[in-house]
Formats: structure tokens, C-alpha cells, sequence
């Protein structure tokens, strides 16, 4: 299954001014939400363009903690919502579940405002913040253990769990017992604002959420999935990310599905390692918009942070994966130490048939870039994309770049391994045979398209079929993507587009829509009775509601009772797929 793209097409009015929505969540408990309607930054992640809010939570009990304040772009307005608390009760925690510069920003206006506060964090951000800070050392309560406790009083005694991953090696979760809460950070999120603070609706979210996973998670499922298996035995009632709705009503579902998405990264065919450093967040930045292209082309990615990964790990990582892409900022002239000793492995074990890549970020020349690349090129390694080379922090073309490249990547690899499989020609003979017999079975073309409120999206589908008589009901196969989890709902409206032969309609659609394109904007349509839309130059269309799907290979199969439809061209001939494979879409 390819990586996730958001695909909703909002109607946009003018955004509204960020503001902090502030609310009770449970005993003594508020959630403060910085929110912003527009795409808050470049990074991949925001690409959905739906706004994101920033969480944190202030527990008031016999003392008082903050946990996770938001990055600079909100610190004005969040200071000012918290006043009336601070007003009240002072403040004696802030509990930080991982650090970056914004956040930084913001954590420094505090201190200054509230000199008594204790910074409680794990200990690598202990060590970032003593870095920016060293007169802050006083004030530092580093977790050593998942066992550690911030006891708040009247039974809020806080469990600081630390979970580290490649991304965020610093990252930590808060387990609050008194009201049986997870405060989970990067986990469980999604980059939406609205004003609906809990996820009632939470089949609305389950494109944003994948989307979030794929972006920050998918990379990293190995560490994940040991997340889950620590917060497993908790008893929680509430999920509390650090983006978006806070999780009430799907929380088996929402635990399930994050095992199911480490799981399919795990089962893929390919598997690159896409080993870095990072010593200002830039050459991370580049590292999760290449692993977004790879992902997209359904390649499995480990991202490595070898400034935290152990030999050992590293070592099978690089010997295990059938690619490589390595990324090294520039400090002093050089790269950095672990960097170099990456490098060695990989000369060292790494065999000559990998295909390999070479990207990374600097102030002034780049010689660590050069030197990873001149080293592969000696050793005879084949690149799998032109080296990327980035000044300072990318930009939104620099991103479209490394996205690009992953892509290319994924193709380069995947013709490599071609070349290199077993010929095998009797049986390559028979299989070709039975795919083009495979190929002879013809099917209807059409555009499925479905609403949710007043976002209209539409798919390709080369697999329209009747599958019942009484009551008339159609089958129709969806690729396995995470866009077809608008389909799989129970009742979900739906209109089949029958396509007329000889017309372009199609090229407007695709079988895995991509992001920030409205197909229906170049189209002539109008709303079906079920909300959603007919396109004017289809042949006919019916009007669906979901029953029932199962999972088919790389396929959802669909069945849709029909409910009513027209013919709206009596002359035409419907659109059929021909294809010469069974392996053709």
C-alpha cells in the first residue's frame, strides 16, 4: 500500500484569527488549544493545509503542572490565556515531552515570568535545554526510568514515561491516574483545527490521522509499536496528543489501527535505511520529506538517528535493507563523528548492489556532503538520485525536491531488483500467460465520489460491477489506500460516475488522489438527493449506499445498494477497461 495523501478538498473561506480555546477536559484538569486555520509550517506533515492546533494541559491540584507549552508562533496568546490560571495558583511543573527551538521560545518567556518553575523532561532534553541554558540547571528534573512519578496531590500522581524514537530521541508521555489520561505528544494526533474538541466523528478523521501517522510514524514503526506496548497495560479513558481532537470515542480503534500501520511497514517487499544526523533540525527536515516520496511508492523506510543508535542495530539495519540514503549536516568543515563511523559500516559491510543516495543540509561549503558522496562514488556504489545539497533550512521547493527524489529512488530500486531476480523462463512463460488471460476480463470505468459535510472527493475506479439483482447493488474495487477508509463506513453515500468512451473525465481523477488537487473545479457537476456529486459528462450515475467491503489483495471490494440513478446521454457507449496484464490496474 502506497503512502497516505489527504485528499479532502475544503471549501476555504477567509481563516479566522488564531486564538487559544480553553475547556475543562476533567477534574482540575483544562486543555489550553493554540489554534491555527491555516498551514502553520512547510514541513510535509501540514501539507493537508487544514489548520493544526497546538495541546497543552494545566492540572491544578495541591500543585500545579503544565505540560507541553506551544512553540513561539503561539507564545504571546498562550501566555495571556494562561494568566487567569497563574492568577489563582502558581505554577510549580512545566513537563515537557520533548524540546525544539520553538518550543524553547516560549518555556524562556515563562521562566522569566515564573522564576520558582522546575523543567521536568527526559533526560536528552535535559541535555538540549542545559545546552540553550546552562544557568537553567537548577531548575532541570530529569526522568531516568518509566517508573518515575511528579506526585501533584489528590491522587494526580503523574507517571513520566520516556519514549524515545529517531525523531524525537527526547520524546516522553505523561499517564495522569486520578483521571485515567495519556498525555501521548506525537502520538495519535493529526494537523486539524476546529472547534470540536473530542473525536465524536471520529470516522471523519481516520484520512487526517493516517496522513499524521505516515508522515511523523511510519519510519519509525519499530519504535512505535514498543510504545504501544508500554502504554498497553494502562487503563486510559482519554488519549491527550499534542495535535488536533482529543481522542474519547475511538480509543481501541485508534490503539488498533497504529498496529496495524507498524505492521504493514514491516511486511513490504523493500526496505531502505535512511540513516542521518541532525544538529539543528535541517537535515531531519530533508530526512522525512525523502522518506514521504519512498513511502508514496510503497517502499517499507527505517529512519536511523545514528547519533542514538547503537552499533549493533545500525549495523543489521544496513545489512538487512536493500537500499541506503545517508544525510549529514556540515559542522566545522566536517561531518559529524557518527557520521563518519556510518560511513565506515557501510564500506566496510554494505554490498556493492545496494543503491544508495547522499543528501544533506549547511552553513558554508558542505563538505560533509561531498565527502559521503565522494567515499560511495569510490566504492563503486550506484545512486539511486542526484545528490541534495541544502543551505541553511529548506523551503517548500527544497522539500518538493527530496519528496522527488524518494520517488526516484523507490523506481531505481525497484528496476534494480528486477535485474537482479532469478531468470526463471518457464515459469515467467506460464506466469505471463495467465496474465493475459487475466487481462481479458473487462470491467466498467467509472468515478466514485463521496462528501463528508461540505468536502467533496472523488476516485478512479477501473472495476465497476452489478453484484446483485434484488436489491439491485453494485461491487466496485478501491485500491488499498488510506483514502479508501472513506468508503469502508457503514450507510456512506456514494455516486458512481459511469464514464462515457471517448471522453476525458478520467484524467481528471486518479486511483490515489493527491493532495491539494479539486478535480471537481475543471468539471461540470451537480449534487446527487445523497449530497454527493454527479459530473455532468458522465454517461449515468447511481446513487449508493454502503453495506458491507472486504479486504482483496492490493484492493477493497465494495458493495453498494443502489438507490436510484439516470441515464443522462442515451447514446453513448460505456467506458471499458481493456488491458493486455492482469497486473494492469
Amino acid at each position: 500500500m502506497n503512502s497516505s495523501q489527504p485528499t479532502s478538498q475544503t471549501l476555504l473561506t477567509a481563516p479566522r484569527p488564531r486564538d487559544v480555546q480553553v475547556v475543562e477536559i476533567a477534574p482540575q484538569t483544562t486543555v489550553l488549544r493554540s489554534r491555527t486555520w491555516e498551514r502553520l509550517k512547510f514541513e510535509v506533515e501540514y501539507s493537508l493545509c487544514q489548520g493544526t492546533t497546538a495541546n497543552a494541559y494545566l492540572i491544578q491540584s495541591d500543585r500545579t503542572a503544565l505540560i507541553d507549552p506551544p512553540g513561539e508562533s503561539f507564545t504571546q496568546i498562550f501566555i495571556q490565556a494562561l494568566q487567569p490560571y497563574l492568577e489563582t495558583a502558581p505554577l510549580d511543573y512545566i513537563v515537557i515531552s520533548h524540546v525544539n527551538p520553538n518550543r524553547m521560545a516560549t518555556l524562556a518567556k515563562l521562566v522569566e515570568q515564573l522564576p520558582q518553575l522546575t523543567l521536568v523532561c527526559s533526560r536528552p532534553a535535559a541535555q538540549a535545554l542545559r545546552a540553550t541554558f546552562p544557568h537553567w540547571e537548577h531548575r532541570l528534573q530529569t526522568v531516568c526510568s518509566p517508573y518515575d512519578r511528579l506526585d501533584l496531590g489528590q491522587g494526580h500522581q503523574l507517571r513520566l514515561m520516556p519514549m524515545p524514537t529517531p525523531r524525537w530521541p527526547d520524546g516522553l508521555c505523561t499517564y495522569d491516574p486520578a483521571i485515567r489520561m495519556l498525555f501521548s505528544d506525537k502520538l495519535f494526533g493529526a494537523h486539524l483545527c476546529s472547534d470540536t474538541l473530542f473525536d465524536e466523528d471520529w470516522r471523519k478523521l481516520e484520512v487526517d490521522r493516517r496522513y499524521y501517522f505516515d508522515c511523523l510514524h511510519a519510519t519509525q514503526a519499530r519504535q512505535v509499536q514498543t510504545t504501544l506496548d508500554q502504554i498497553a497495560p494502562l487503563s486510559i479513558q482519554c488519549l491527550a496528543p499534542g495535535h488536533g481532537p482529543l481522542v474519547r470515542y475511538s480509543l481501541s480503534r485508534l490503539q488498533n489501527d497504529y498496529r496495524q500501520w507498524c505492521q504493514h511497514q514491516q511486511h513490504q517487499t523493500l526496505r531502505v535505511a535512511l540513516i542521518y544526523a541532525s544538529a539543528y533540525g535541517n537535515t531531519a527536515i530533508l530526512a522525512d520529506a525523502i522518506a514521504q516520496g519512498l513511502l508514496q511508492a510503497g517502499i517499507a523506510v527505517e529512519s536511523i538517528n545514528c547519533e542514538l543508535s547503537d552499533h549493533t542495530h545500525l549495523a543489521q539495519a544496513i545489512e538487512t535493507s536493500d537500499g541506503l540514503i545517508i544525510g549529514s549536516p556540515t559542522l566545522g568543515g566536517h561531518a559529524p563523528v557518527q557520521i563518519q563511523a556510518t560511513l565506515g559500516v557501510i564500506l566496510t559491510a554494505a554490498a556493492k548492489t545496494k543503491l544508495v543516495g547522499v543528501f544533506g543540509s549547511y552553513g558554508w561549503r558542505g563538505e560533509a556532503i561531498d565527502l559521503l558522496e565522494e567515499k560511495l562514488t569510490d566504492g563503486n556504489y550506484r545512486f539511486g538520485f542526484e545528490t541534495i545539497r541544502v543551505r541553511f533550512s529548506p523551503d517548500t521547493t527544497a522539500l518538493k525536491t527530496c519528496k522527488a527524489a524518494g520517488l526516484q529512488f523507490a523506481r531505481q530500486l525497484r528496476q534494480q531488483k528486477k535485474k537482479q531476480a532469478p531468470r526463471q523462463a518457464i515459469t515467467e512463460t506460464q506466469t505471463n500467460r495467465t496474465e493475459q488471460a487475466v487481462g481479458q476480463v473487462i470491467s466498467t470505468i467509472g468515478v466514485v465520489t463521496t462528501c463528508q459535510g461540505d468536502n467533496h472527493s472523488g476516485v478512479l475506479t477501473t472495476s465497476v460491477s452489478q453484484a446483485s439483482f434484488n436489491p439491485p447493488g453494485v461491487m466496485i474495487a478501491i485500491a488499498d489506500t488510506p483514502y479508501a477508509q472513506r468508503f469502508l463506513q457503514p450507510q456512506a453515500p456514494l455516486v458512481i460516475n459511469i464514464l462515457k468512451e471517448g471522453r476525458t473525465v478520467r484524467r481528471h481523477f486518479s486511483h490515489q488522489p493527491q493532495p491539494g488537487k479539486n478535480p471537481f473545479a475543471q468539471l461540470s457537476h451537480h449534487p446527487a438527493q445523497n449530497g454527493c456529486l454527479i459530473l455532468d459528462e458522465a454517461l449515468a450515475y447511481v446513487e449508493c449506499t454502503v453495506q458491507s467491503w472486504m479486504p482483496c489483495g492490493d484492493r477493497w471490494l465494495v458493495y453498494a445498494r443502489v438507490e436510484q440513478g439516470n441515464v443522462l446521454e442515451a447514446t453513448g457507449i460505456t467506458a471499458m477497461q481493456h488491458r493486455k496484464s492482469g497486473r494492469q490496474p
